[in-house]
Order: structure tokens, then C-alpha cells, then sequence
């Protein structure tokens, strides 16, 4: 049997090591290291791990979205032979007024319990937890747990919130946001109105959420999860649990790709706990149930809109009002208000902006992170106004766009100008200028095309194709004070170096970059990428392009340190600054070509190391009239969607997706398709098909027979226009990040051609078969 250090060591010599006869360096497109297992089935994950003296655990949770918890009887459960623990709110640590409080806890606001103390405020809420020596027998020992629970009202409806009596000691508000930019008495000749609305999409991870946690000798516990944020995990773990973070080690094991956090606090917290219980490793894997009950999903929103513009169409005024509906508990919630307002009018230039936003606590599972949170919701919404506004002034979409968008240098709503490269008129070309895929119709072979495929009870002659447009935008990295910075270090051993860095390779393919960083700084061929842990330096989350901002630029400064140290003789020698000496292609040369010699050769019998931070310029919270420098930088995308609709049944056929990109610089081209595809795909999804739905607070649809994701079929032609590489100047590489982006425009992008075939208004998403249906 395999340990869980034996499993991560080999995740990582198997994935992430080494020499290569691939392209070399960062501008080309290696094959990312962890492929091949991953595709073979061999990758080891979380749900692989098992360690000597293995225990199971298993947890109890509400079957009610809002209820009173009047008592909890354990007996049974621990009577039952094979169960070690039985674990409540009461067994963890008091709070401050000496009551169990379930030891809150969250990535911002700490307001979520471990396990529920006197009162759920969701359905599937942690109430306690079993450890046991078979997995059967943990489950058995979990449903012998009886919970008299007095059942509440449950606040299902956000705009019930504001005058419900409070769900939480913190209250229903987690934020109003009100952004006040311009004239409030301007108007405009063109007035267009709109009610949107999105649903709840899940992350739906593929990859079962599982951990291990084993005790250690000095009274600590060191937890194996596929965590993608190992020092905040560790934190809030050690903090729940009573104890110094030293004595706390989380290291990272096998992330099976994440698009939002791979798991809550309550499930690292209560693993810990029953190890620190019962003495014995504990494993839990959760089910495909479990995990929609346990991770956050996207913000459900609730969005009205008016715009102002003149008669040709050029914005004068943005009214709106944005309502995000965050569950039961904090989260992110107040971060996705902020780049729902801030992003509210989108990448267009408008003088005059109104705007108040709220995100409200309810009794709905809690909302969370997930690619472009607030800014994909808003992009829904200014994107469907735009299209009213050319219908309403005469002109097609493309050209309402034109005459609106913004350029580098222009300010947002919130008075921040846009600094960084804003391509947005060029990428709106690329795609524009692209050639339309053919119609179906045309080939009588292809009758699986149409909607329905073939023998569908559709009429081909009921169906109508539409072209769409959408322009998005998201920020990169924390924003509104949020303090980011990153830590690495590089050593180099004779022919072969090694990165020391707690960023988590989520799917994204950063152990990649950092190895093609390396090469590209040292000509090393054979990198190795260590292991994540939180023993490591603090490194981040594993969010918003982070990674290749913050992480890859501490790789990059502490590679440049190793070369200096490398070069610094090797000059001295020959009587010349280091600074005349390049790497390139496996050697060092001189400007004039005098010197060559072979890296290999140069580092022979050296070992050097070096260890560097990034951290990006601060940015400042939106103050009380939602003005401030909140954002580092931002990506933008342009998107034009062409679907096939059948209007008399609604059914929706997405032919394909055209892309143009600004993404700063092309670190690894390949890479970044697929993760634009990545996220197109997502889009789709949300647009046509994702939609966890709950009734009465309670989830309808927690599994994937029920939570429809969109599969190989139903994701379309995605076709890469152009990736446009103007480079930011105070990001290391000048690179942007690529996966939110394309996740936040694709939405809007299907809405709006299914709007074009139907000449319906489509305010929801995901969009329902009744919704395209035009008789």
C-alpha cells in the first residue's frame, strides 16, 4: 500500500519533473507534465490516499434549510461496534462567550460553524460526525445520530431578506454597494429597460472532494487534501481547532482541476478533529450529494437595468440595481459585489453611473468563488441592454458596440482608469471579421446538426439560426486592499534545478509555467517542481490568475538571483558585467560572441540557490460612493455565438464559439487555448444547461443526472480569432490571466444569439426550452 508522502512524492515525480526534448521555454507549447497519467487513469488524487491504522469518517447533515437544534443523542451511534468518534458543535472549541458556537470560520468573514451549534441555516449543513472503522459503518453509525430540530421559516427569496427577521447574530446584509459616478439628472433620447435574472450554477468538480487526516506525535494533525489554497486551509483549520498554526501541516495531494475552492472549512476542520479524536489517520470521500451540499456555488442574481444613450446610440447614462442572493453564509459574497458594481456597465464608456448593489444572506446553500463571481452575472445583464439599445437605435450589434467601447486609459464607474492594455475594439473586430460556419440545411447529411439530432420530433423547418456578440471583462488578482504576494525558491544542483513554491497547480497548468520560467531564465532543461505544502513560504489561492502574476513572478526573480550568481563569475573572468552575458538555447555567450561555453558545463560541482517575493501594487477599497483604485488589472474578451434554434420545441443547438482574447503575452499558446476553451465550455453550460435548483431552501438536484453538465457533445466549435498580445507593463512577463474571462462572456454571447433567432427578450439564465419557444 502506498503512504499519503509516498502518493505526493510520486503525483509529483510523475507529473511534474523534469528534462524534455519538447519546446523549450516559456512563448512555446510543451505538453503538460501531468497529462499522461491523468489520461492513462494513473494520477494518484485525495480519494487514493490510505494510510496504516485507517479510520472512515462520515458526517450528518440537516435535512432542513432552517431549523432550531433542541438536542443531538449520540448514544446509538457510538454503541454501534467499529465507531470510534462521534463528534458535535460541542466538541470543538468555545467561543469567546464560552459557548459552543460550532467554531465559525471563512475566507473573509468568519460567520460559517464547523459542524451547526443550536440553529442550521442551510440544507445539508455539518451537524456531526462519526469515525469508524469501515466506510459502511460510519454511514450506518451517521443515520443512528438522532437531531430533534424544531423547524424555522425559511428565507428562500433575497428580496425577502431585507426585512426578514436576522437568520445570523451578523444579520441578512452582507454588503450594499452603492456607486454614484456623474449628473443623476441626465437622460437620454433612447431609454431601454430590463430585468435579468441567473441562476445557481454549481463548480460540479469531476474529481471526488476527499482528504486524509493523520495526528501527530506533538498533539497536531497534518491533513492531505487537494487543497487549493494550503496556508489559508491551514489557518482557518488551526484556528477552528484551538491550535498554533506550526501545528498544523496541510499538504496538497492530487487536485482533480477546480474552477471555485475545492472544499469548506467544515470538511478539512471535522477530518482533523475526528484524527485528533480518536488517535488513528481518518480518510473521508465525500458523495456525488455530499459535494453538492458541501462547496459553495455561483451567485444566483437578480438584476434590473436602464439605460440612457442618445440617438446614435452612445451611452449617456447607466442606472441599475444588482442583487445577489449569497446563502447562508459570507464567503466571497462581498468581493463578487464589488466586481458586479465596479464591472456594471461593462467595457463601455458611459459618464453617468447609478448604480446600488446588494448581496443578502438567506437560507439557500452558500454561495461562493467561481471563475468571473459578479462579473459574469453583470455581463449578462449590460450585454442583453446593448442588444435592446441597437434594436431600439437601428443598428446591428456589432456596430452599437463600436461606437461605445473602451480603450486604455478610460476610466470605470468607479473612477479608476483603465491602465493596464484594454484591447477591447480590436478583439470586437477579430471576431466580427471571421467567417460564419455553414448552415446545416445546406448538407443532407448532416440532419444530426440540427437541434433534436436526427429522427428528432423537430421540424428542420422550424429552425432559425441567430449570431450573437458580447464583450467581458474580469479582474485579476484580490482586489480593494486584498494583500497579495508570493514567495519561491530556485536552487540549482549541477544540470537540473528545483522550484520550491506553495502555488497549487488546480488544473490550470502552472507546474508547467514554472518549469518553462525556469528553462527559459537558467537554459536548464531538467526542472523539477517540489511538492505543496504549507510548511513552503505563503504562495496564495488558486484564484484569478494569481499564479501566473504572483507566483510566476517570484519563480522569475529568484531564477534571475541563481543566474546572476551563475554569470557574476564567469564576467569577472573575463573582464566584462554579467549583464553582457546571455542565456540561450542551453549556453551562455557573450554580446559580442567571444565566450560560449555550455550551462552544464558552467554549473558543474555548483549548487545555488535563491529565494525572491512578488507582490503587485496596492489597491484601495471602493469608498462610500463606490469610488477607489480596487483592481491590479484587467483581461477583457469578445465573443460572437452562433446557435440553431428550434422555435416551435426551444430546443438550443450551439454551432460554435469565436473568440479573440487579450491575454498580455502568450506564455504558453497551447495552454492557453485550452484553457479558453475551458472556460467557453463552462459558459455554455450555465447558458443552456447548469442550474442547481432548490425548492423551498431544499436542493432538487444534487447529482449528475439531475445537475446537467454540458458534455463532449453538447460543447461546440471553438474557434481562437486572436489572441492579442499587447503586454502589461507592470505584470512580470506582461501576461494576463485566460480562464475567468471566457467563462463571463460566453453567457451572454448564447443568450444573445438565441435572442437573434427568436426575437424573444431572454432575461434568465440558463435559458429554458420555453424560453425559445415563439409560438
Amino acid at each position: 500500500m502506498t503512504s499519503p508522502t509516498d502518493i505526493g512524492a510520486a503525483l509529483q515525480q510523475d507529473g511534474d519533473a523534469g528534462g524534455t526534448t519538447e519546446p523549450f521555454g516559456l512563448g512555446s507549447s510543451p505538453l503538460r507534465s501531468d497529462a499522461l497519467p491523468k489520461a492513462l487513469g494513473i494520477y494518484p488524487y485525495a480519494a487514493d490516499l490510505w494510510a496504516e491504522g485507517l479510520l472512515w469518517g462520515a458526517v450528518l447533515r440537516s435535512p432542513h434549510p432552517h431549523a432550531r437544534i433542541l438536542g443531538i443523542d449520540t448514544s446509538a451511534a457510538l454503541a454501534l461496534p467499529g465507531v470510534h468518534a462521534v463528534v458535535t458543535a460541542a466538541d470543538l472549541p468555545a467561543g469567546p462567550d464560552g459557548l459552543p458556537d460550532g467554531a465559525p470560520s471563512g475566507p473573509i468573514v468568519a460567520d460559517r460553524p464547523v459542524l451547526a451549534a443550536g440553529v442550521v441555516r442551510h440544507h445539508g449543513e455539518p451537524v456531526a460526525a462519526v469515525a469508524a472503522d469501515h466506510p459502511d459503518t460510519a454511514r450506518l453509525a451517521v443515520g443512528l445520530i438522532t437531531v430533534d430540530y424544531e423547524p424555522l421559516e425559511a428565507v428562500t427569496d433575497p428580496e425577502q431578506a431585507f426585512t426578514a427577521p436576522p437568520l445570523h447574530p451578523d444579520g441578512n446584509l452582507f454588503r450594499h454597494l452603492p456607486l454614484r459616478t456623474g449628473d443623476p439628472e441626465a437622460a437620454g433620447e433612447v431609454v431601454v429597460e430590463g430585468l435579468y435574472q441567473v441562476g445557481r450554477q454549481d463548480p460540479a468538480p469531476l474529481g471526488a472532494e476527499a482528504g486524509l487526516a493523520v495526528p501527530r506525535p506533538d498533539g497536531g494533525v497534518e491533513l492531505h487534501l487537494s487543497s487549493t489554497d494550503p496556508h489559508g486551509d491551514r489557518d482557518r483549520t488551526a484556528a477552528c481547532l484551538g491550535l498554533e498554526p506550526d501545528r498544523v501541516r496541510l499538504v496538497v495531494t492530487g487536485v482533480p482541476g477546480a474552477t471555485a475552492d475545492r472544499e469548506d472549512p467544515s470538511f478539512q476542520v471535522t477530518l482533523a478533529l475526528l484524527a485528533l479524536r480518536t488517535g488513528r489517520p481518518v480518510k473521508m470521500t465525500l458523495t456525488r450529494e455530499e459535494s453538492f451540499h458541501t462547496h459553495t456555488s455561483r451567485h444566483p442574481a437578480l438584476l434590473r437595468y436602464r439605460h440612457h444613450a442618445d440617438a446614435e446610440g452612445r451611452l449617456v447614462k447607466v442606472e441599475a440595481q444588482i442583487l445577489l442572493d449569497g446563502g447562508a453564509y459570507a464567503d466571497v459574497s462581498a468581493e463578487a459585489l464589488a466586481a458586479a458594481t465596479a464591472f456594471s456597465v461593462g467595457p463601455y464608456n458611459c459618464p453617468n453611473v447609478f448604480v446600488d448593489a446588494w448581496a443578502v444572506r438567506t437560507n439557500n446553500p452558500p454561495a461562493g468563488r467561481m471563475r468571473g463571481e459578479g462579473a459574469l452575472q453583470a455581463c449578462f445583464a449590460y450585454e442583453s441592454q446593448l442588444d435592446q439599445l441597437a434594436a431600439r437605435v437601428g443598428v446591428d450589434p456589432v456596430e452599437i458596440r463600436r461606437r461605445n467601447v473602451m480603450a486604455t486609459g478610460d476610466p470605470l464607474p468607479t473612477g479608476q482608469a483603465v491602465t493596464c492594455p484594454a484591447p477591447v475594439g480590436a478583439l470586437l473586430e477579430a471576431v466580427a471579421g471571421e467567417p460564419l460556419p455553414a448552415l446545416p440545411v445546406d448538407d443532407p447529411d448532416a440532419e444530426w446538426l440540427l437541434p433534436g439530432g436526427p429522427g428528432g420530433a423537430g421540424d428542420p423547418a422550424a429552425v432559425r439560426r441567430g449570431i450573437g456578440y458580447a464583450l467581458g471583462m474580469v479582474h485579476m488578482l484580490g482586489a480593494e486592499g486584498e494583500d497579495e504576494v508570493a514567495t519561491a525558491t530556485v536552487r540549482v544542483s549541477g544540470d537540473h534545478a528545483t522550484v520550491i513554491c506553495a502555488a497549487v497547480d488546480a488544473g490550470q497548468g502552472f507546474a508547467t509555467l514554472a518549469r518553462q520560467i525556469v528553462q527559459s531564465v537558467l537554459g536548464v532543461s531538467e526542472v523539477y517542481i517540489a511538492p505543496a505544502d504549507s510548511d513552503q513560504s505563503v504562495a496564495g489561492p488558486s484564484a484569478r490568475g494569481r499564479h501566473t502574476w504572483v507566483s510566476g513572478g517570484a519563480i522569475e526573480r529568484a531564477a534571475l538571483m541563481v543566474r546572476h550568481q551563475l554569470l557574476q563569475p564567469i564576467a569577472a573572468n573575463f573582464g566584462m558585467s554579467a549583464e553582457l552575458l546571455q542565456i540561450a538555447d542551453g549556453k551562455i555567450t557573450s554580446y559580442d560572441g567571444v565566450l560560449g561555453m555550455p550551462v552544464a558545463e558552467a554549473l558543474e560541482g555548483k549548487e545555488l540557490w535563491a529565494t525572491a517575493q512578488c507582490r503587485p501594487h496596492p489597491t484601495e477599497p471602493l469608498d462610500e460612493a463606490g469610488h477607489g483604485d480596487a483592481f491590479v488589472s484587467i483581461a477583457f474578451c469578445a465573443m460572437r455565438a452562433v446557435v440553431d434554434v428550434d422555435i416551435e420545441l426551444g430546443a438550443v443547438r450551439v454551432v460554435e464559439m469565436t473568440v479573440a482574447q487579450d491575454v498580455g503575452r502568450a506564455l504558453n499558446p497551447r495552454q492557453i487555448e485550452d484553457r479558453i476553451e475551458a472556460g467557453v465550455a463552462q459558459g455554455v453550460g450555465l447558458a443552456l444547461l447548469e442550474d442547481l435548483r432548490t425548492e423551498g431552501g431544499l436542493l432538487a438536484n444534487p447529482s449528475l443526472t439531475g445537475y446537467r453538465l454540458p458534455t463532449a457533445l453538447d460543447t461546440p466549435e471553438i474557434r481562437v480569432a486572436a489572441l492579442l498580445e499587447e503586454r502589461d507593463v507592470v505584470a512580470p512577463f506582461g501576461a494576463k490571466a485566460v480562464s475567468a474571462v471566457p467563462a463571463v462572456t460566453a453567457p451572454a454571447a448564447v443568450a444573445a444569439a438565441v435572442r437573434a433567432a427568436t426575437g424573444l427578450p431572454v432575461g434568465r439564465l440558463p435559458i429554458r426550452p420555453e424560453d425559445a419557444v415563439t409560438g
